[in-house]
């Protein structure tokens, strides 16, 4: 179960490096617009916010590879960080998009349960 509870760790760590490039990197380029269906106008002037917020999902990706880098002893690490994305997808589902939900709430929900199992 614990290598279960890493590998779903690890998944959510890389996706939050993949949400890092597309806000701070792709934002107003094609595949940055499409992911999150923007015109080129708003992703134009929104371009350094999203940068900004590309680079706290980063410190979010950093986080849970510090957790896992920890062994057994990174265990509390892991756990923080996955209720901080816990609480930034329902946050996000709330007042952004309910597909943040399923994106970034449900996967540390996930993770969390596998953690608390292992």
């Amino acid at each position: 179960m614990v290598h279960a509870a890493n590998l779903v760790v690890l998944l959510i760590a890389a996706l939050h490096v993949y949400i890092l490039v597309l806000e701070m990197f792709l934002w107003d380029q094609p595949k940055g617009m499409k992911v999150f269906g923007l015109k080129q106008e708003f992703a134009t002037q929104s371009k350094v916010l999203a940068a900004n917020q590309g680079l706290y999902n980063g410190f979010l990706a950093a986080g849970l590879f510090w957790g896992l880098s920890q062994g057994a002893a990174g265990l509390q690490i892991k756990v923080f960080f996955l209720l901080c994305i816990l609480v930034a997808g329902v946050y996000g589902a709330a007042t952004s998009s309910k597909r943040i939900l399923f994106i970034q709430a449900v996967p540390a929900a996930i993770g969390l349960a596998l953690l608390a199992l292992a």
